[in-house]
């Protein structure tokens, strides 16, 4: 166990380097990077803020059973349309079919965060509605010749090109990206975790 008034290791369960890159927006630099290796499969009729809840928890828990005397912190994004939660795109036509759904209409990003500290496990969920104009065939043919898509949730990545398609965002942008910043600012404020400091951490 750490010692006495001591701060635990913080561990980011998650290999996105989007995810690592805004934590150290908010001056956290995690000590480890380890990816939690899980099912990420929906239920059968699981909703889309639901399916983001548990597997951010699981992620968390997977990399703090290998690791309990460490803060690990756990999340995952969920594009969904309606009831519908949208793939992370590995396919250029699967990224296709999701910008062609989302062209035009509003869609919802659910980003869950868990922690999970040697003594206890917290959870947030932020909810962002996102508005996409109407694309045509020419911008999603150009969009996917970027290569953004790649293995982004619903198919576009809102710090990429695609910014350029959201006619209008009610939520949290750090969320859409990947990290809600004010809830996970929030977790780590809570179990102790001085935020912008890396120093004096035992």
């Amino acid at each position: 166990m750490p010692a006495k008034g001591a701060i635990p290791r913080l561990i980011l369960a998650s290999a996105s380097p989007r995810r690592l890159s805004l934590l150290r927006q908010i001056g956290v630099e995690p000590d480890a990077v380890i990816a939690a290796d899980i099912d990420e499969t929906p239920l059968k009729g699981e909703l889309p803020h639901l399916h983001a809840r548990r597997l951010a928890r699981e992620k968390a828990e997977a990399v703090a059973a290998a690791n309990p005397d460490a803060m690990v912190l756990g999340a995952d994004t969920v594009v969904a349309c309606g009831r519908r939660i949208l793939p992370k795109t590995e396919t250029a036509e699967e990224a296709r079919r999701c910008l062609t759904l989302l062209s035009g209409r509003a869609h919802r990003v659910y980003t869950a965060v868990s922690l999970i500290t040697p003594s206890r496990a917290n959870h947030r969920l932020s909810e962002t509605r996102v508005a996409f104009k109407r694309l045509s065939a020419e911008e999603i043919a150009a969009y996917l010749d970027s290569g953004e898509w790649q293995g982004k949730a619903g198919g576009y990545a809102i710090q990429g090109h695609a910014a350029l398609f959201v006619r209008r965002l009610i939520g949290s942008h750090s969320a859409v990206v990947g990290l809600p910043l004010f809830e996970t600012g929030q977790l780590l404020a809570g179990a102790g975790y001085p935020l912008g400091a890396r120093e004096g951490r035992g």
